[in-house]
């Protein structure tokens, strides 16, 4: 990691539909183009992204998704309306950013949600991507959402009943997802806030054997973040993330003469390596490393690899 940088500019940019996204910009204004795609969906960026990267060669753009982080308004007000956030809407944002700071190319850089929608947007325009460094790969299949929410919780037992019962008994059964996101928008605050707890406490589960997993990763966000945080996952996950099943596996020939690194935690419980291995079978110009003292969370090993990839690309 390099040392931390302040943003030598910021903003708010109107992308429509009442929303104003927050981007900020670090690094060399020269230097290589580069964004930073945050996860969740709904986590927002932190100074600690801006620090993956070489301050004197990349010009780092950072920028929180719809409705979390200081973007507006804010998906913790229950008021707040979700149907135009979207990953046609999210990949829309991106495109208006790249053409507000007067971009042609960027190399793209996140992991789990944020890989999906780099995928995403990479095959939406190809010609504006020079490369991409990934970790933790998801492609957010209706196969990997039901693994996180239900798959894994065969090596979770106690903590997925827990989970599972944090919905009404008639929907124990069904989708869980689409339950939860029922909850987090009910009308009373109490029950909005008792389902926020109860899935940052699975979100947390899940990674609670990593060799590195941090207590309270998710759990420990400050109470609107929180909120936003699972409404915008539930949301999206309910929904599909508004992508056909598989279609960024089935496309990934659309990536072709893009460089791409990949990085994936061969102990990732909520994400299992095969996903990472599938994509860069399927996408001919990227490398996959397996590292094996990490999951989800990461590892110094993890970020080392991530670290040099970008400052291979640095001056290419």
């Amino acid at each position: 990691m390099h040392p931390p940088i302040e943003p030598y500019d910021h903003g708010m940019l109107d992308v429509g539909d009442g929303n104003h996204v927050y981007w900020e910009t670090c690094g060399n204004p020269d230097g290589k183009p580069a964004l930073v795609v945050h996860g969740g969906p709904g986590s927002g960026c932190t100074p600690g992204h801006r620090r993956a990267f070489d301050p004197d060669h990349y010009r780092v753009v950072l920028f929180d998704q719809r409705g979390c982080g200081r973007s507006t308004p804010h998906a913790s007000d229950p008021t707040t309306d979700l149907a135009v956030n979207t990953t046609a809407h999210l990949i829309a944002d991106m495109e208006r950013l790249r053409e507000h700071l007067g971009i042609d190319r960027w190399l793209m850089h996140g992991g789990s949600w944020g890989s999906t929608l780099i995928l995403a947007y990479a095959q939406q325009y190809p010609h504006r991507v020079s490369e991409i460094v990934i970790a933790s790969v998801t492609t957010t299949r209706r196969s990997e959402i039901d693994w996180l929410y239900r798959g894994v919780g065969r090596f979770y037992p106690e903590a997925w009943e827990r989970f599972r019962d944090g919905v009404p008994p008639a929907e124990r059964d069904g989708d869980l997802v689409a339950a939860y996101a029922r909850l987090v928008s009910h009308p009373d605050p109490a029950v909005r806030e008792r389902a926020t707890r109860d899935w940052l406490a699975w979100e947390d589960a899940v990674i609670s054997a990593e060799p590195n997993a941090r207590t309270g990763a998710y759990g420990d966000r400050p109470p609107l973040a929180q909120l936003a945080f699972v409404r915008i996952c539930t949301h999206f996950f309910s929904h599909g993330v508004w992508l056909a099943d598989g279609v960024l596996l089935r496309d990934a020939g659309r990536l072709a003469g893009i460089p791409g690194f990949l990085v994936h935690g061969r102990l990732d419980m909520g994400g299992p390596p095969r996903t990472a291995w599938e994509l860069a079978r399927a996408w001919p110009d990227a490398e996959l490393v397996i590292v094996e003292d990490s999951g989800h969370t990461g590892s110094d090993t993890m970020r080392a690899h991530v670290a040099a990839a970008l400052d291979r690309y640095a001056t290419r």
